[in-house]
């Protein structure tokens, strides 16, 4: 077979791989937004839900689950980006360096609820920090960090050491190297592992589960030692344990939820595209 014929064919079988893939994800949007645009509306996102939440809208679930976006992002990105420096940068190849990160893949891959229980033992009881917003993106946080750190030393990693070379030469010391010039072009693929994990950390229901979701609160959260309401929850509540809930308004639950991660992603990636462009290499 000719070698033209033969690169024509896997273009094709890659092509079509590649659409199979993707057809699912787009099949899965467009049935959420056909049917929960219906129930979109300013009433939607900025009123609390009333009459035993068949209707009304989705302010505190959506407060929720910012806050805890937020409280996850603060617990997990400077100990993620810290251990991922020190294992790029300090740590050299031996048995500890090594049983670190066995460690870490196989945390990446513990189910999210087992995380949820831990932090009911660890953070809601030891701590005493109660169900609480604390408790919850403290647990998220964990949950995070595997694919937070495994992101981010890669991303270090992929930076040219010719970069460390001339800094060095020139005087630097090695956190001023790390600091000025692998961090800024590590920076692109550090975004990526943040959104990735604060993405699945958004459309967790375990987790927050044992340690901070509350089936209906008629206040906001005061303070981090508060219950809030989130939208993984409160989509599972009025899917599985609320009597004639209207479909439309789980669509458009589910459908919110949908915007809010993609919003994280689309933020990344612009920003992510902004910081390749001005990279030197």
């Amino acid at each position: 077979m000719p070698r033209q014929q033969t690169q024509k064919i896997a273009i094709a079988v890659i092509t079509a791989v590649a659409f199979l893939v993707i057809l699912p994800i787009i099949f899965v949007i467009g049935f959420l937004v056909y049917n929960g645009i219906g129930a979109l509306s300013w009433e939607f996102l900025s009123q609390p839900p009333r009459n035993g939440m068949t209707e009304g809208g989705l302010l505190p679930a959506i407060l929720g689950t910012i806050f805890l976006t937020l409280g996850t992002a603060v617990a997990a990105i400077p100990l993620g980006i810290g251990a991922a420096i020190y294992l790029a940068e300090y740590a050299g190849n031996n048995r500890l360096t090594r049983t670190i990160r066995l460690a870490i893949v196989n945390l990446a891959g513990i189910p999210s609820i087992v995380y949820g229980l831990f932090g009911l033992g660890a953070f809601v009881l030891f701590l005493n920090f109660g169900t609480s917003i604390l408790a919850g993106s403290l647990t998220l946080g964990l949950m995070t960090l595997p694919v937070l750190i495994s992101t981010a030393e890669e991303a270090i990693r992929s930076v040219p050491a010719d970069f460390r070379l001339v800094s060095l030469s020139l005087g630097a010391t090695r956190w001023q190297t790390i600091r000025h010039q692998v961090l800024p072009h590590a920076l692109p693929g550090i975004i990526t592992g943040i959104i990735l994990g604060l993405s699945r950390a958004a459309g967790e229901t375990a987790p927050i589960l044992f340690t901070v979701a509350a089936f209906y609160l008629p206040e906001l959260p005061n303070s981090v030692f508060d219950q809030a309401m989130a939208l993984p929850y409160h989509l599972y509540v009025i899917s599985t344990q609320v009597p004639g809930m209207p479909l439309q308004i789980q669509y458009g639950t589910a459908l919110v939820l949908l915007l809010i991660v993609l919003s994280l992603t689309l933020v990344a990636t612009v920003f992510r595209t902004i910081m390749r462009r001005r990279r030197e290499w």
